[in-house]
């Protein structure tokens, strides 16, 4: 730490949803960065309830929802996080929660990006009437309610949604608005995905987190920059029975955020056959 060019800096962190619970611990032990709160209506780029929706990808607002933080607070360093939710991209039956965290560095003109796709969610809806007590209680034990917050909007048809909801009574209540302002009478009930009421969530960006601070603390050996490590991979692990390249990765490339320099570095082991394009074609 004592030689990490971030050691006093003190940057701003984008965020309506208490990340910084996540982040700044990890800034401080790792790098000796400082962090405040930049006071900006980060749901302008998007909401998970699609009340606005998110213009680009995660990781292209990541990197914006950071250099807002820095107009707004004039500061020349810059954090932030966004997360997106989906099928995980090794079995589409789960579902995941991929976490971006960046720095923007204005000094150095320095841009780090780094990501943790997870399957620890509770990302999950059911639609109902909101008469049937036992359907509405199994969902809420399922998405870890209270601990973790709900929202609740109309299923069919215009209506706000009602967001952070956490006591059964509320949750009643707002079901029974939302099916009275529904098209068809019934409810959503989902997970409230903010940060702020989400501890699982909160896990996972403070598991990007970690990635981001152990990249930014890794120099280059080319240029001495900060942020060198994970930029990609090529496939073409051979098949262990075979040999046959399949589309595992068979080299990890790693990289500089401030200069060409690449390094690669072999996959040890070989593939599965079922991975295999001849042994399961």
């Amino acid at each position: 730490m004592d030689g990490s060019p971030f050691r006093g800096v003190v940057a701003c962190l984008a965020t309506m949803h208490g990340k910084q619970w996540a982040l700044r611990p990890l800034l401080r032990r790792r790098l000796g960065m400082g962090l405040r709160v930049a006071e900006v209506d980060t749901d302008a780029l998007g909401t998970f309830t699609g009340e606005v929706p998110r213009v680009g990808s995660a990781r292209e607002t990541v990197v914006r929802k950071a250099r807002l933080g820095m107009a707004v607070t004039g500061s020349p360093v810059g954090l932030a996080s966004e997360g997106a939710f989906g099928p995980h991209p090794a079995a589409p039956w789960m579902p995941a929660d991929v976490e971006y965290v960046a720095l923007v560095d204005a000094r150095s003109g320095l841009t780090v990006v780094e990501s943790v796709v997870s399957a620890e969610t509770n990302h999950a809806h059911v639609t109902t009437d909101g008469r049937d007590r036992a359907v509405v209680l199994a969902f809420l034990r399922r998405v870890g309610f209270p601990h973790h917050a709900v929202v609740v909007r109309p299923a069919a048809g215009p209506g706000a949604p009602e967001k952070g909801l956490r006591r059964l009574v509320d949750v009643l209540a707002a079901l029974r608005r939302a099916g009275a302002g529904s098209a068809d009478g019934r409810a959503t009930l989902a997970a409230d995905l903010r940060a702020h009421v989400n501890p699982t969530r909160m896990r996972v960006i403070a598991a990007a987190g970690q990635r981001l601070v152990r990249r930014l603390a890794t120099a280059c050996p080319a240029c001495a920059a900060p942020g060198f490590g994970p930029v990609g991979a090529e496939g073409g692990l051979p098949c262990r029975d075979c040999g046959t390249p399949s589309p595992l990765d068979a080299t990890l490339v790693d990289g500089c955020a401030g200069c060409p320099y690449r390094s690669r570095r072999p996959v040890a082991g070989r593939a599965d056959p079922g991975s295999c394009p001849r042994c399961n074609p």
